[in-house]
């Protein structure tokens, strides 16, 4: 058995330290003063017994976050919708692009806990943890941190670290995870799943490469935004780094990311989760090059992630697939009104006009791509 404090310094809170979450949060300045934007006319006794009734992860998840999300989806979205008809109870490793810094992992919380399943162990950077509070309340909500910035010999005992916990969740708590397909958002949703995240799994595990992933029951999950509300935010900064290679987001800017991310609109909003990868990892060669053998394993979990997209108009559009008049006139009103919020000093609009394009038009071409093969 894993003795679980092995991870204290990573791993979601135990139901015996929630308590003290609860007293930090309550008494940090920060964290009550968005209290009245994430509750609106909810009196802070109200919250604060809310925390309270929270008694495990999952307690605090039903009780304090879904009625948020609830609430988020009915004002900043037209529609949510999720199939997972190839799950068959819980111990799944979902790997799924990534739009959103928070709502990914939060909107599949909430699908699974509407289709009965169990929620996710949710994969953060530490980069995220900007304030003390963050860090409790994702702590709270079921989420284990990944650790950034470090020596690259540091890097592989994190790594290493990681992917054992990861392997004693699905192992031996019987619980699911979810994990991006690569360290920060695809800006241009050209989704593709980095090696170095497969490499991390498989560390954790016995056996071979393929019996050590196929313990995880990798489950590749496409994500489907109608509207990314950060989308001119993304362009901005493949304008930044245009200008300056160097760039680099600063905290503010991953605040003002993850806010307009959550608070902005998002128009419909579809879940997919294909098939668990197990059976056709058994029709690979385990002897294969490491190298080849990892490719091969993040090209079929691109391919299905992107053949169960959704599409949307604006999708078809942005790809040239769709040149009816009328959607080909919302989609253009929809990207100037993008660009009418962006801040940059000398915004360069035409380059920012192709780069949200692009955001839209990637998920159509990767969608025809992986249906022709």
């Amino acid at each position: 058995m894993t003795d679980i404090h092995e991870f204290d310094d990573i791993r979601p809170f135990l139901p015996e330290e929630m308590p003290a979450a609860y007293d930090r949060l309550l008494a940090d300045p920060r964290f009550l003063a968005i209290l009245p934007k994430v509750y609106p006319g909810v009196p802070q006794e109200k919250v604060e017994a809310m925390l309270r009734a929270g008694k495990t992860n999952l307690e605090f998840q039903k009780i304090c976050i879904y009625p948020i999300l609830q609430a988020l989806l009915q004002k900043a979205s037209k529609g949510f919708s999720a199939n997972f008809s190839h799950l068959d109870g819980n111990g799944y490793t979902f790997i799924s692009n990534h739009r959103d810094i928070v709502l990914d992992s939060a909107l599949l919380d909430f699908a699974l806990v509407d289709a009965g399943f169990d929620t996710v162990e949710i994969a953060i950077g530490d980069n995220l943890l900007i304030y003390p509070w963050i860090k409790d309340v994702v702590r709270l909500n079921r989420s284990f941190i990944v650790q950034r910035a470090l020596t690259m010999r540091q890097m592989l005992m994190a790594s290493a670290k990681m992917s054992r916990y990861m392997h004693y969740v699905i192992g031996e708590k019987g619980g699911n995870l979810w994990i991006a397909q690569r360290e920060g958002r695809a800006k241009d949703s050209d989704d593709r799943t980095q090696d170095s995240v497969l490499k991390m799994l498989a560390m954790g595990g016995s056996g071979n490469v393929i019996e050590s992933l196929k313990s995880l029951n990798i489950v590749p999950l496409a994500i489907s935004y109608e509207f990314d509300p950060c989308d001119y935010l993304k362009a901005e900064e493949f304008q930044q780094k245009r200008n300056n290679p160097d760039f680099k987001k600063s905290q503010q800017d991953d605040l003002d990311n993850m806010s307009t991310g959550i608070f902005g609109y998002k128009g419909h909003i579809h879940y997919h989760a294909a098939p668990c990868i197990n059976t056709w990892l058994d029709t690979l060669d385990p002897d294969m090059p490491k190298q080849e053998l990892f490719t091969a394993i993040a090209q079929h979990i691109d391919h299905e992630i992107h053949r169960h997209y959704r599409l949307y108009d604006i999708n078809l559009v942005a790809a040239g697939m769709d040149k009816d008049d009328k959607h080909v006139a919302e989609f253009n009103t929809y990207v100037e009104s993008q660009l009418r919020k962006v801040e940059l000093e000398e915004p360069d609009i035409p380059f920012l006009r192709e780069k949200i394009r692009q955001m839209y038009a990637n998920p159509a071409i990767n969608k025809a791509k992986a249906d022709n093969q």
